[in-house]
Order: structure tokens, then C-alpha cells, then sequence
């Protein structure tokens, strides 16, 4: 909040999302949800906000304080997985390192035969990498990303998504043309960009596409910043993983496990559950859900057809 004498600055007693306090080479003090953001203004990174701080910034200089003792850390692990930019550092781990960890570990846990790796720009980009380097695979650029579109997964309706998604991407038919492609994502929300980006690969001349996802199945709604309110617009929490891959037309489709998710982003920590939020795909929220928590019992007893209504 900025104030005419003075700026504040808070975190909530979870740390949901990232906070962080830089200092310019001139003595002035900085706010930024990613550290990345130091570098562009040339400021240095002091320290993190912790959850439940309260940060002042006044004439006299900075103070710190916390409005409440009730804290336990549990950072949103979508902002590893998708949110935040690789080159940020979110409680000491930088999130490219974290990406490529899961990309390592999805290897680990893949079982199929394959010719090349190809990650989907730009997200999933390092754990493509990191897959490649476990597997001993190629990293190949089969998609292309036209770098002036919006992000598919915050746009807010259907048509928009798969406009989107068209106007994005591109398959690169020397690089996919006869091979079977490992096509790396971040994670498959609505189902929509997947289908589309597996048949621009087979339509690119793939033999087959094979589907590994570098995040575990998101079933569950988010209370706690991000517009998905309902299950009945996740795919996942409404088919089977084999029939999310026959929905999406891949070959097949393997997700990260939870447990190698939390062990790849490696925050040292003794929260539970590796100071990750993980209700995205476990469905155990860290807080009570208060007002929200009779829409969210609703939601768990709808039986919707997400591939009739939304994807088909």
C-alpha cells in the first residue's frame, strides 16, 4: 500500500505467494513479488518477506514486524510449476533449478519408449530440460512460441482459450516428423491446450506423442488467488488419467507423483509438505475455507462431463 509518507507492505500467515525486499545502489528500498523483478531496476535482493510480516518503508528507513504468530508456510507450488518466471527466486530456490528437478524426476517415473523430447514453450522449457538429461534423449525444439499472445490457462473463456492456443504455437515438422515425441507441459488444466498441441505434433508428422506432465493431476479448486473456483472446469477431476489421454489424443499421458513434485522444488523447511500449498492436488487446504467451504463440499458431489461440455 502506498501511502503519501510511506509504503507498506504485508504477507499473509501462509505466504501463498511470493514477497520479497530489495535495496537500489542509491539507499532506496524495493517491493517485488518476484526477484527477478531487482534486476530490471537495479536493485539488489535483501531478504524475503515471512508470512505474517508487515513491512514498513518511511524516510527513517525500513521495519519489519509481525502481526501474528499464527503462521506456517505453505507457498502456492503452482508458481513453481508455471506461475513465476524461471529466473526468480522464490524461499532460497531458484525456480529454473526447480523446473529442472521435476523434469528429472518425471523421467524417472516415465516408462515409454521415445526418440526426442520436446517441451512446450516457455513454461515447461527447463523441465524438458531436466527431462532430457535424465533420460539421455534429445531436447529438441519441436514448438515454436509466437511471443505475442497471452497465457492460455488465465484467459477467461473457453472460445479465448482455444483461440489462444492456435495463435501461439507452432510444430516444427523437421524436428517431430517420424519420431516419437515426449511432449513436456507444465500441467493440463482444462484439457484445451494439450488436445490442440498433441494434434499440432501428429499434424507436423509425429509417430506418436506420449504426454509427460511435470506437475501431478490438479483435481481441486483455489481459494486463495486463482480464478478456478470449481471442479467441474478441471479435467482431471472429473476423467481417469486414461481418459484424459484419449481426450487429449496422446499416446499416452504420465503425471509427476505429489511426492516427487515436493521433493524436486527441495525447500528447506520443516513445514508440512515441504512448505508447499499443494490443495491443487490433494485437496487438503492449508486454512480453513470459511465462506467458501459449503461451494466447495458442492463442487466434490458434481458429476459433470467436462469432455461433452467443454472439450469435444
Amino acid at each position: 500500500i502506498l501511502l503519501e509518507d510511506k509504503l507498506v507492505a504485508a504477507l499473509d500467515p501462509n505466504g501463498f505467494r511470493p514477497l520479497s525486499i530489495g535495496k537500489m545502489k542509491n539507499g532506496a528500498w524495493v517491493v517485488a513479488s518476484e526477484t527477478c523483478a531487482f534486476e530490471v531496476v537495479g536493485a539488489d535482493w535483501v531478504r524475503d518477506v515471512e508470512p505474517g510480516e508487515i513491512v514498513v518503508i518511511d524516510d527513517s528507513g525500513i521495519q519489519y514486524d509481525s502481526y501474528t504468530r499464527d503462521t506456517q508456510l505453505a507457498v502456492c507450488s503452482m508458481e513453481y510449476v508455471y506461475f513465476a518466471r524461471p529466473d526468480s527466486v522464490i524461499h532460497g530456490v531458484n525456480v529454473h533449478t526447480a523446473r529442472k528437478n521435476m523434469g528429472r524426476r518425471l523421467a524417472q517415473e516415465f516408462q515409454h519408449e521415445a526418440d526426442i523430447v520436446v517441451g512446450v514453450p516457455n513454461s515447461s522449457l527447463s523441465a524438458a530440460m531436466g527431462f532430457a538429461e535424465e533420460s539421455g534423449l534429445p531436447n529438441e525444439m519441436g514448438l515454436i512460441k509466437n511471443q505475442y499472445t497471452q497465457r492460455t490457462f488465465i484467459q477467461p473463456t473457453q472460445e479465448l482459450r482455444e483461440q489462444g492456443v492456435r495463435m501461439k504455437l507452432s510444430a516444427v515438422s523437421s524436428v517431430v516428423k517420424g519420431k516419437r515425441v515426449v511432449m513436456i507441459d507444465d500441467s493440463i488444466v482444462r484439457g484445451t491446450t494439450s488436445r490442440r498441441i498433441v494434434q499440432l505434433l501428429r499434424d507436423a508428422g509425429a509417430k506418436e506423442v506420449h504426454v509427460a506432465i511435470g506437475s501431478p493431476e490438479l483435481k481441486y479448486p483455489c481459494f486463495y488467488g486463482i480464478d478456478i473456483q470449481t471442479r467441474r472446469e478441471l479435467i482431471s477431476a472429473n476423467h481417469t488419467v486414461d481418459e484424459v489421454c484419449e481426450i487429449i489424443g496422446a499416446d499416452s499421458l504420465t503425471y509427476l507423483s505429489l511426492e516427487g513434485m515436493i521433493e524436486a522444488i527441495g525447500i528447506e523447511t520443516d513445514a508440512p509438505k515441504g512448505g508447499l500449498c499443494v490443495a491443487y492436488f490433494d485437496g487438503e487446504f492449508p486454512t480453513p475455507l470459511y465462506d467458501y467451504e459449503e461451494e466447495y463440499l458442492r463442487s466434490l458431489e458434481e458429476k459433470t462431463s467436462f469432455y461433452i461440455e467443454n472439450v469435444k
